[in-house]
């Protein structure tokens, strides 16, 4: 295959990420023992909360003990002490304290994608969270260029293209996300790969508009060897 541009999302692509911030849910509803809502209820008024401070304070770790803590204030059926939120925000911040754990496929596939393309890193939320993430897992070597952007939209990737002046026919942006990675890059006119996660984030997901068929499904992230290895077309 000739020389292509690939640009890979981080979270839930490369490594585990939302797996751990599920966990910490579970546990603050474990923790909140609301008499009435399940813990689906309980997610959908988290949802609301975390989208309005999302486009504020923007994503990780650190903003999502925020958004519980509102959450909490919320629902709780018990006075509120100051050592509740303490426990609160912790239950996400313990989130910065776990081990990069690569995705299946990624340690092997990665530089064969590497020694025959042109790789970029882009990743959204909190820039010391991701810089983090990125120097401990171990794969910066393998990108040209690591960019961490505040949200990843069809501006976004307009931009990334122009500025290193990127063909979109031959750029592909790989991820897991429909919202972040695959609709916004297809409206931009680069092409996409979608990596699917069972358990990406209830507000990453969405229906995915691909007018155009610059759109493929990978089975998993070794399957890009298929895509964009030496007999691919």
């Amino acid at each position: 295959m000739a020389r292509q541009t690939l640009i890979l999302d981080a979270d839930d692509t490369l490594w585990q990420n939302n797996v751990y911030f599920e966990n910490a849910f579970e546990e603050f509803c474990e923790f909140l023992g609301h008499s009435s809502l399940t813990p689906d209820e309980i997610r959908d008024i988290l949802d609301e909360i975390e989208i309005v401070n999302n486009a504020i304070h923007g994503y990780g770790a650190v903003n999502f003990g925020r958004n519980l803590s509102q959450c909490y204030l919320r629902l709780a059926e018990r006075a509120v002490e100051e050592h509740d939120l303490a426990r609160v925000t912790a239950m996400a911040h313990q989130i910065l304290l776990h081990e990069i754990d690569p995705m299946p496929g990624v340690p092997e596939t990665l530089p064969f994608l590497a020694e025959r393309h042109d790789l970029l890193l882009c990743t959204k939320g909190d820039v010391a969270e991701q810089t983090r993430k990125i120097d401990v897992s171990g794969l910066r070597p393998f990108f040209r260029e690591c960019i961490i952007v505040k949200e990843k939209n069809r501006d976004t990737y307009l931009q990334l293209a122009a500025e290193r002046g990127l063909d979109p026919d031959r750029t592909w942006m790989i991820g897991n996300s429909p919202k972040s990675d695959v609709n916004p890059s297809l409206a931009a006119g680069l092409r996409a790969v979608l990596v699917p996660h069972e358990r990406t984030w209830t507000l990453e997901r969405e229906d995915i508009r691909d007018p155009h068929g610059r759109l493929l499904v990978a089975c998993g992230f070794a399957d890009l060897l298929r895509i964009f290895g030496p007999g691919a077309r």
